[in-house]
């Protein structure tokens, strides 16, 4: 007979494991199961390893609403939180309902019996089981590679090739020549954890990015964890970086000009005299129209001040045997070259859903609270914000889960099913203009142009709305085990 468990949760990553522990708390009397396509837990925090990896986000916010972050850093390195993941998973008992190299292929909905049947390759082998609730915790992109655009004469570099996603263990860079390609968080990161070993390491870049540097302590939380101990000061600190980081976001969306005034003058403090600021830090666009990098302690701008790294903003006219020629017409030798250019966007790690029997199409749903999909009964996924730090949104997806979780059992519905209203006009999931994004968002779920078919993200205000806003709120569609329903009646079916 098919294994049934109530919840299937799909990634044993930041955000599957943060789900499983709000899932336990609430229904401690719940089976449920984490099916994860490789062989560890941590998704991201156990991928990349390449040297410096670390948060681009406080770990006040990064951290889960219920386990208080103690560490003096609030910038921290991967092994620390990968560390805190582990531990979590551990101390709840989540790693024993963890089942490894476990990929997802398919889930099918039947109407009929009010159930998911998952079906996964494990050991080369297609098995499934069923579950009432399908909860994807996979993030957004392809763990198998990340994005390198296509370089005229690549065949041609005699030096190594590396892309941050496959970084080699036993890569010696000590005494090297290194080119890091990218400007984004990847690329700031690796740039001052390579200089203290490389001879030499240039961040070329197309186009440069905002990137403001932050102290790696922060003296506020260290002082209340002394005053208050560590879970209450973890609370005012998680609180305290959410307000600081809205009003960033929000004057940068409403005072471009100003904080752009703001954060060159900041840039120029750390930069020795006479640098080109306005050609290496200066981005054509407005703060916040792409991600803000952040850099504990000013590491990146030390890094240029000793001497032992620099930027380059040029575009590639191609590879040669010894490095890069650029169209300004410059030459880079180098003997690694570190192509930190993007990730490739995967929805729902690849898996394809039924509905009775129909295949949805994913660009033809829209994205309900930005976590559920029209037409999709008893189903969840999780994309934090691109504001913020993804924690603080998967918590709140992850306790609407079990509130709507809970409305079943009280009301004895075996399903819901958000549905769309026809004139509500669909947008792109994500409004951001990350390159990463653009590439992919139309292979994505779409957003709709008002609530509750947006992705939130303003975090006091999804607060107030998934946490104590009504679930019955005209858009989601309760039911009991029925009948197959007609085709026409699928949002997303032709």
């Amino acid at each position: 007979m098919t294994e049934h468990v109530d919840v299937v949760i799909v990634g044993a990553g930041l955000s599957g494991i943060g789900a499983a522990h709000h899932l336990q708390d609430a229904f401690p009397q719940r089976s449920y199961a984490i099916l994860e396509a490789r062989e560890t837990s941590g998704g991201t925090w156990d991928l990349f390893r390449y040297p410096g990896v670390r948060s681009d986000s406080d770990m006040h916010t990064l951290g889960y609403r219920f386990r208080p972050w103690v560490a003096a850093e609030a910038i921290a390195d991967g092994p620390a939180i990968l560390g805190y993941i582990r531990d979590t998973a551990a101390d709840a008992g989540i790693d024993k309902r963890i089942r490894y190299g476990h990929k997802v292929i398919r889930a099918s909905w039947s109407s009929a019996d009010a159930r998911w049947t998952v079906e996964f390759e494990h050991g080369g082998v297609r098995s499934q089981l069923t579950c009432s609730f399908l909860y994807v915790c996979s993030g957004y992109y392809r763990y198998d590679r990340g994005f390198t655009p296509e370089f005229d004469g690549i065949e041609d570099f005699r030096g190594q090739l590396v892309h941050p996603q496959q970084w080699p263990e036993d890569l010696d860079y000590a005494g090297k020549r290194v080119v890091v390609i990218g400007s984004g968080a990847t690329a700031v990161t690796l740039v001052p954890a390579m200089a203290e070993k490389a001879a030499r390491v240039t961040m070329l870049q197309r186009s440069p990015t905002y990137i403001m540097s932050l102290p790696s302590v922060d003296a506020v939380a260290t002082r209340l964890r002394e005053l208050l101990g560590p879970r209450r000061a973890y609370a005012i600190t998680r609180w305290k970086n959410v307000a600081v980081g809205t009003l960033i976001y929000q004057l940068s969306q409403r005072r471009p000009a100003m904080m752009r005034k703001f954060i060159r003058g900041q840039t120029v403090k750390q930069l020795p005299a006479g640098y080109d600021v306005d050609t290496h830090f200066n981005p054509v666009y407005d703060p916040w129209d792409q991600r803000l990098c952040l850099v504990p302690d000013a590491d990146l701008f030390k890094a240029i001040r000793a001497g032992k790294a620099d930027v380059v903003t040029d575009r590639i006219e191609k590879f040669t045997p010894t490095g890069l020629r650029l169209e300004s017409g410059a030459e880079l030798a180098a003997d690694i070259v570190v192509t930190a250019t993007g990730l490739d966007m995967l929805a729902f790690g690849g898996m394809t859903l039924e509905v009775d029997g129909r295949t949805v199409e994913l660009p033809e749903t829209m994205a309900y609270k930005g976590m559920m999909l029209s037409g999709v009964p008893n189903f969840a996924f999780t994309i934090g914000y691109t504001n913020a730090s993804w924690t603080l949104k998967a918590d709140l997806v992850a306790e609407f889960v079990c509130r709507m979780l809970r409305h079943l059992d009280r009301n004895g519905y075996s399903h819901f099913t958000p549905w769309p209203d026809p004139a509500v006009t669909p947008a792109p999931l994500m409004d951001f203009q990350a390159g990463y994004v653009l590439r992919a968002i139309d292979r994505f779920p779409k957003a709709g142009s008002r609530a509750p078919w947006r992705l939130g993200m303003n975090y006091a205000q999804d607060v107030l709305t998934l946490r104590h806003g009504r679930i019955e709120d005209g858009t989601v569609r309760f039911a009991h085990r029925t009948a197959v329903p007609e085709r026409e009646k699928l949002p997303w079916s032709s």
